[in-house]
């Protein structure tokens, strides 16, 4: 089984930075990806950022693009999401996913509120 734990977010005023950290436990063996979606309150969950486990091969929307920065320490099993010149419509819960053998996201994490003030 995999695990998933979000931590870092928190309140930020706009323009602020935070940096979400996801520890991973559980099988590696044939993990391809992982990733950073967020939902806000009554909008559906949008993909922010994907990295290939291996190769680190990143890929991000275009709402994020140039401003968050998704990372990873494999040693450390975990996946960073560095969040810069963050505005209120970056308020969110944030969560960390896998993938394995699947297109999609096989594993989820509980999530972590962000919260931008203007």
């Amino acid at each position: 089984q995999v695990q998933l734990v979000e931590s870092g977010g928190g309140w930020v005023q706009a323009g602020g930075s935070l940096r979400l950290s996801c520890a991973v436990s559980g099988r590696t063996f044939g993990r391809d990806r992982m990733g950073w979606f967020r939902q806000a309150p009554g909008k559906e969950r949008e993909f922010l950022a994907s990295i290939s486990w291996n190769f680190g091969q990143t890929w991000y929307a275009d709402s994020v693009k140039g401003r968050f920065t998704i990372s990873k320490d494999n040693a450390k099993n975990m996946v960073f999401l560095q969040m810069n010149s963050l505005v209120p419509e970056d308020t969110a819960v944030y969560y960390c996913a896998a993938g394995y053998s699947s297109p999609a996201f096989d594993y989820w994490g509980q999530g972590t509120q962000v919260t931008v003030s203007s």
